[in-house]
């Protein structure tokens, strides 16, 4: 039996509503991005393999996650929302939103979000309050002080690098913040013959 034209309708957007739903829901766990504090710079994974590195800023009062404390959180987080799809780079924001203004990086006197935001959701008790804190990995216009403590607790990064990362990572990749060097985190980054000895002492360990 035919159904209607706007039975038709109904259920194509159904299981239009449907898809999006999955879609939406479907977690990025190819990708993983670890921030190193003390090294103010950032790693991003791809299964596994280093992609590529930025320098980043973070906070410059606090490591941690109470409230009212302006500190970088440490530990597992995961991207909870991405804002700013199509914004061109340099794009101001404010409460999460375009304003319709565009700065030039280092435009003088000035330091809004912009560009990006990727907003990030703690995944243990030490970082539960980063969502709520609206913590993100954002652009900043303030790109000479990348690579620097400089934020009041996000991530910062410049334009150019947090439009790739955007583009690279999906909902649910997860986020290491740590107060460690990134080879110390990630030992493939770890120089060859640093990475030679460890091998041959973890040989010898073995062989005793």
């Amino acid at each position: 039996m035919d159904l209607p034209r706007k039975s038709l309708s109904r259920v194509a957007g159904a299981v239009a509503v449907v898809f999006l739903a999955t879609a939406c829901a479907t977690k990025d766990t190819r990708h993983r991005v670890v921030i190193s504090v003390p090294e103010q710079r950032m790693a991003v994974l791809d299964e596994g393999a280093v992609v590529a590195t930025y320098p980043v800023s973070t906070s410059k009062f606090a490591l941690g996650d109470w409230p009212g404390s302006r500190g970088t959180p440490l530990g597992e987080l995961e991207i909870a929302k991405k804002i700013g799809n199509s914004a061109p780079s340099g794009a101001v924001f404010k409460s999460r939103r375009r304003t319709g203004e565009i700065l030039s990086p280092d435009a003088p006197g000035r330091d809004p979000i912009v560009t990006r935001i990727l907003w990030l959701r703690g995944l243990e008790a030490r970082n539960a309050n980063a969502y709520s804190r609206y913590i993100c990995i954002h652009g900043t216009a303030e790109e000479r002080t990348i690579g620097t403590p400089a934020s009041y607790g996000c991530i910062r990064m410049r334009s150019r690098d947090v439009i790739q990362l955007y583009q690279a990572v999906g909902f649910g990749a997860r986020v290491t913040i740590a107060d460690a060097p990134l080879t110390a985190l990630i030992p493939a980054l770890a120089p060859v013959s640093t990475q030679l000895a460890v091998a041959q002492s973890t040989q010898e360990t073995t062989t005793q």
